[in-house]
């Protein structure tokens, strides 16, 4: 196992030692979910990244519906590229409303190391194959999502770099851009 940088260590280190209170906080701007957020705060210490990753990996897993409802509330659309055209966030939004009123919750995506010029493609591209999904088959797919993007979320939150780049901030977040959350015409607060 490698060793953890310097800075993520002392991070890990204030993150088991915070009160509990402070580190649910913490982890609900990560994953929206109070069952989660107990659930890992409650495991401390890790000893490492790994420990703590893999802990809240287990909790996401065992999310249950209402869990995973209450979660996806918390989330919000990514915002597009500078220089998207209107047509792209007209054809986004379109996008965006079909998803919603067939599963009932925003569309959420996990974009990792996806270059900011072809993220309106991987969005639109993936909310195009999900739509094909059952309600059943979709929920499966968005818990991976929110696990990934919790994932994201906390390594990102240990390492004190700020928001992810690649995952929407919690619905009610502010962005350095000072868009409200949803689409945008800035690029996202990567």
């Amino acid at each position: 196992m490698p060793a953890l940088p310097r800075q993520t260590r002392a991070s890990l280190q204030e993150f088991n030692t915070a009160p509990a209170d402070e580190v649910r906080a913490t982890l609900l701007t990560c994953l929206h979910s109070l069952r989660w957020a107990h659930r890992v705060a409650a495991h401390r210490p890790y000893p490492d990244l790994e420990s703590l990753l893999a802990a809240a990996d287990e909790a996401a897993y065992d999310l249950t519906a209402g869990d995973l409802t209450e979660a996806l509330t918390g989330e919000s659309l990514p915002d597009l590229p500078d220089g998207t055209y209107s047509a792209a966030h007209t054809a986004l939004s379109a996008a965006h409303a079909a998803y919603e009123a067939r599963f009932g919750h925003v569309f959420i995506i996990h974009l990792g190391d996806t270059p900011r010029a072809e993220t309106l493609d991987r969005v639109l591209e993936g909310i195009r194959s999900r739509l094909a999904n059952d309600p059943e088959e979709e929920r499966v797919v968005a818990s991976d999502q929110l696990r990934c993007l919790a994932r994201s979320r906390l390594v990102t939150h240990l390492r004190g770099a700020g928001q992810y780049q690649s995952a929407a901030p919690p619905r009610g977040a502010t962005s350095p851009n000072g868009a409200t959350p949803g689409i945008s015409q800035q690029p996202p607060p990567l």
